[in-house]
């Protein structure tokens, strides 16, 4: 089975089981799933502290891959799952050399970095009503952002928050 026909059935069951409302809170709709993101306009973007560069992936070199899963929580907000291969989030090197194939991801809420990830959780505690873009990428500890073929390697979800 090739790669984006099992993304496609990923997908599908994702959309099916985030089709829910808890308590008439909220309702998700995982629309999109993209893993390599095509908005590649921010290389070498600043982020006040330092500036980012991109590390191309290159042939032969084993491409990271991550893959967004958000879930409303029971009680309140959400639980966003950062599931990785070919990367190994590495917290004790942050701001260090750049090592193949480790790093951290950051976290994007409609376009405004929210924070850096060092792990597969986070918790989103409230958002507004309405459709909201959750996005991560994949940086090396060197805060550059990998890619592969010239495209940023991330995953969006879009989520809907009904009233």
């Amino acid at each position: 089975m090739n790669v984006n026909k099992l993304l496609f059935i990923t997908t599908a069951f994702i959309c099916f089981t985030l089709q829910l409302s808890h308590s008439g809170l909220a309702k998700i709709n995982n629309i999109s799933k993209e893993n390599l993101l095509a908005d590649t306009t921010h290389h070498n973007h600043s982020h006040g502290e330092h500036s980012h560069g991109s590390i191309e992936i290159t042939s032969g070199q084993p491409i990271p891959f991550v893959n967004l899963i958000v879930r409303e929580d029971p009680l309140r907000g959400w639980n966003v799952e950062v599931r990785v291969s070919n990367f190994r989030f590495s917290p004790e090197r942050a701001s260090q050399e750049h090592r193949d194939g480790e790093g951290h991801a950051h976290l994007y809420i409609n376009g405004e970095k929210i924070t850096r990830l060092y792990g597969n959780w986070y918790y989103i505690r409230s958002l507004k009503p309405g459709r909201h873009e959750i996005k991560v990428t994949l940086s090396s500890n060197n805060h550059s952002d990998f890619t592969h073929n010239g495209q940023i390697i991330g995953d969006t979800a879009i989520i809907e928050v009904s009233p």
